[in-house]
């Protein structure tokens, strides 16, 4: 009880400062030695480091940018996943605010002979608009918008439009195309959300958009993935990242990628793929709107380490970064704003309970995980058959776990 009121005391960060070395079940000065192995540069004596590490994990003083990036690097991880800084999360209400224009005025001037710049950056912000509402629209109403925009930016293609102006079209219909594909694939639209994405990838390459192609074999790997491909996945993530290399879809390729080497059973690339994309992810300024679907935040790359470490059976590690998932991913209201994340690292925790023998806690968690209304039912359904497979295999006959089977079973498309 004690543990869990310093734990409420503490910064978010100290208390994850304590619980990256206590899963690795590293004494403070194994985690100083550790941090020590990482540095570029000479660090002062392990006395006054460890007296800087107990400082630190107390929460009474917070590690300057050096020490920061250290500690993120240390852990295997990136900086401002570990010491995320100060946003606001009212990104709709600017976007919104952003057009200048109500959605009856953007489509006015859509009907107008000339396309003006004015309009064109109106339907960009209506795009990312629509990207970041991805995490918590329902299925069914994202598709209907995205479908309706996506026509109302290819009928442009008719218009009179300047080169740069035809890009731009190119370019915002290839994003608009990537979320209905995914929202596709969410669906159980296997089919369908396969000829979006190529559709998208052709927009991109025809707007020499790298970021667009790039996202579009991103999404090429996420399929492979849950569909059990896991050789298809490594391939299309060489293709994305020989096309985007420095970009943000190279870091979720990395990710993907990982987790394809976790189910192959390599640790060791497991480990190079995790450690290419943290470096990237490290490199790349935070992005402005953290919940546009297509920008990799850096919080996302604890949810990458979250599926290698289950897959690797480090439950330690893999309830822990569970645990980080599902707070970073709900505001302090309790609001869960990135209910499919959260979902999975439910599964991770059923999946942790399951191997120390509580059915009953791995059963409630596995449940949860299933009760959302928003899902991504391809890869929702990959985490959970894998902890449907372990409560089999461990409890073969207990009516709770045969419960639990049965509603996986129910899940899944026919």
């Amino acid at each position: 009880m004690a543990d869990v009121a310093a734990d409420l005391d503490r910064p978010a960060w100290a208390s994850r400062l304590r619980a990256e070395r206590t899963a690795r079940g590293w004494s403070q000065g194994e985690a100083v030695r550790a941090m020590r192995v990482h540095a570029s540069e000479q660090l002062p004596a392990d006395s006054t480091l460890l007296r800087n590490w107990k400082r630190w994990e107390a929460g009474s003083s917070e590690p300057d940018s050096f020490y920061r990036s250290l500690i993120a690097k240390t852990f295997g991880t990136v900086t401002a996943a570990f010491f995320p800084p100060a946003v606001r999360h009212d990104a709709d209400t600017e976007l919104i605010a952003g057009t200048g224009m109500e959605t009856v005025e953007i489509l006015a001037r859509l009907r107008t002979s000339d396309v003006s710049n004015a309009t064109l950056e109106a339907l960009r912000i209506t795009a990312d608009r629509l990207c970041s509402e991805y995490p918590y629209m329902s299925s069914d109403q994202l598709r209907v918008e995205g479908r309706a925009w996506l026509r109302r930016i290819t009928a442009l293609m008719d218009r009179r439009l300047t080169l740069a102006q035809h890009q731009e079209v190119l370019t915002l219909a290839g994003w608009v195309a990537l979320l209905v594909g995914c929202v596709e694939y969410d669906m159980g639209l296997r089919r369908i959300a396969e000829g979006t994405r190529k559709a998208a990838l052709t927009l991109g390459e025809e707007a020499g958009n790298t970021a667009v192609s790039g996202w579009a074999y991103e999404m090429r790997a996420w399929y492979a993935l849950t569909q059990g491909d896991y050789r298809g996945v490594i391939a299309a993530a060489e293709a994305g990242e020989s096309i985007a290399a420095n970009s943000s879809a190279a870091v979720q390729l990395a990710g993907q990628r990982a987790k394809a080497w976790a189910r192959l059973g390599d640790r060791r690339q497991v480990e190079m793929a995790l450690d290419k994309g943290r470096t990237l992810l490290e490199s790349l300024p935070y992005p402005e709107n953290t919940d546009h679907h297509f920008v990799v935040d850096p919080a996302k790359f604890d949810f990458y380490a979250m599926d290698c470490y289950r897959l690797a059976g480090e439950d330690r590690l893999a309830e822990m970064y569970a645990a980080e998932v599902i707070r970073s991913s709900t505001d302090p209201d309790g609001t869960e704003r990135k209910p499919m994340r959260i979902a999975e690292a439910r599964v991770t925790l059923g999946v942790v309970a399951a191997r120390s023998g509580d059915l009953e806690l791995a059963v409630a968690h596995g449940r949860r995980a299933l009760d959302g209304d928003r899902k991504s039912l391809p890869s929702l359904l990959m985490c959970s058959r894998e902890l449907a497979t372990l409560m089999r295999e461990r409890y073969p006959n207990e009516p709770e776990a045969l419960s639990y089977l049965d509603e996986v079973r129910t899940l899944s498309p026919r």
